[in-house]
């Protein structure tokens, strides 16, 4: 079933509607063996005739906006878990990278796994935009080497220590983490956010304000955390602005995320009392 998940938000950027029917298909699947329970099922079923009444139709109505903030509102709602019902999998518990590492928990989240297919109800430009390149495409080497060097800056700030590693469960923790946590997390701040500010605020502002936004989303992880989300957070609203294309700034973003399980302490550094 998450594989098929996984498959229906890979074709929502090239075909929505084959990815539609993935999604119901994987829908009833999630019911039979009671991933969704009743609330869930009915909150989904609102939040998607939400969409196809006045979002996927793209009609210009007095509905419109009122329509567009029930569904961000839902796709906050879905990012934060705070809609009942779904019974999301642990794929891993209590396990520990390395060593060095915290230990740590991560779910395959279904409700997460949503948000895209919502927010391309009421952004049509959700998946690709026009590109903004840089005038030098140099600035593109620049933009992937700053990941390693944000983890760097990290480890320099004491938050971080270097700890090469291929823990027993990385193939879950890269499904996991590719397609339901980076592209919803890339779909809610970059797609949407930094898209919709853009127009109203000029680029570059909308840029800091969504980084900033991506930072404070991570605020039960310490100011620490708060501020190097921050960076990490320009980072993919570069990329998604130099490539106007939401699958590249997903990349980063699990590019970025996988330099850090592999070869630092994730998600931090266990420091042990002397």
């Amino acid at each position: 079933m998450w594989y098929l998940l996984a498959l229906s938000l890979l074709f929502l950027m090239f075909h929505p509607r084959s990815a539609l029917v993935l999604l119901l298909i994987t829908m009833a699947m999630a019911i039979v063996n009671q991933t969704l329970l009743p609330p869930a099922i009915i909150a989904i079923g609102i939040m998607f005739c939400i969409a196809l009444c006045w979002g996927y139709r793209q009609q210009q109505t007095p509905f419109a906006l009122p329509g567009e903030i029930l569904l961000v509102a839902s796709a906050v709602a879905l990012a934060t878990h705070m809609i009942p019902g779904f019974n999301n999998q642990i794929a891993a518990s209590g396990v520990q990278a390395g060593p060095q590492s915290v230990p740590f928990t991560f779910y395959f989240n279904f409700d997460k796994a949503l948000i895209p297919f919502l927010l391309l109800g009421c952004m049509p430009t959700l998946m690709a935009r026009p590109a903004q390149p840089p005038q030098n495409p140099l600035w593109w080497g620049i933009l992937v080497l700053s990941m390693p060097m944000l983890l760097l800056l990290a480890t320099a700030a004491g938050a971080l220590r270097i700890e090469p590693h291929i823990p027993p469960w990385t193939g879950a923790f890269m499904l996991a983490n590719l397609f339901f946590v980076a592209l919803a997390e890339e779909a809610l701040f970059r797609g949407y956010i930094q898209q919709r500010l853009g127009p109203l605020l000029g680029e570059k502002r909308a840029l800091i304000i969504t980084a900033v936004l991506f930072g404070l989303a991570h605020f039960s992880g310490g100011l620490m955390l708060v501020f190097f989300a921050t960076l990490a957070g320009t980072i993919y609203g570069l990329a998604w602005l130099w490539s106007g294309r939401l699958w590249v700034a997903t990349l980063m973003h699990f590019s970025f995320n996988m330099l850090h399980l592999l070869f630092f302490t994730y998600p931090v550094w266990q420091r042990i009392p002397a």
